[in-house]
């Protein structure tokens, strides 16, 4: 069973330039979009490639921007933001790119920032292991690397003690 067209062509080219304009998109989000309003696949392809043409529509940015907002607002790290981008088909080259973009000091002092925070919630666990265990999967769970956890953990309990 087919489902009904929401929108005709122009409403729906309307509708995705409102949206790319208000936000940055990914073509795999905006593909969605327009299955879920019923578009057909030759509409579809014709939309996509028109948004792209006309610059409303940039993988290449989309990856920035969508990396730049998780490092300073969510404090991702780069294995969370790879997978999350990966999920939204963006092509390895935009994510390098992306990555290439990330100020390393910013990244260094996110991990510090959590870490210390971290620690600071578990005042009760008396068992250095376990602390040191639920510090390093909480840090593994926003994304960071093992190696970066591993030198930043011990960074900060060698200036504890």
């Amino acid at each position: 069973m087919k489902s009904e067209c929401k929108y005709s062509f122009l409403e729906a080219k309307t509708k995705l330039e409102a949206l790319c304009a208000y936000q940055e998109r990914c073509s795999f989000e905006l593909e969605q979009k327009l299955i879920s309003w019923g578009i057909h696949i030759e509409d579809r392809n014709r939309l996509l490639a028109d948004l792209i043409t006309t610059n409303f529509l940039n993988e290449e940015r989309f990856a920035s921007a969508f990396t730049s907002g998780k490092v300073n607002i969510k404090k991702w790290g780069r294995i969370k933001i790879r997978t999350q981008l990966k999920q939204k088909h963006i092509s390895d080259y935009s994510i390098k790119k992306a990555f290439s973009e990330i100020d390393e000091d910013l990244y260094l002092n996110n991990l510090r920032h959590l870490t210390e925070r971290k620690l600071e919630m578990l005042p009760q666990e008396k068992n250095a292991y376990n602390r040191k265990m639920k510090v390093y999967r909480f840090l593994s769970s926003k994304g960071y690397e093992t190696d970066l956890i591993q030198e930043i953990v011990e960074e900060i309990e060698s200036k504890n003690n």
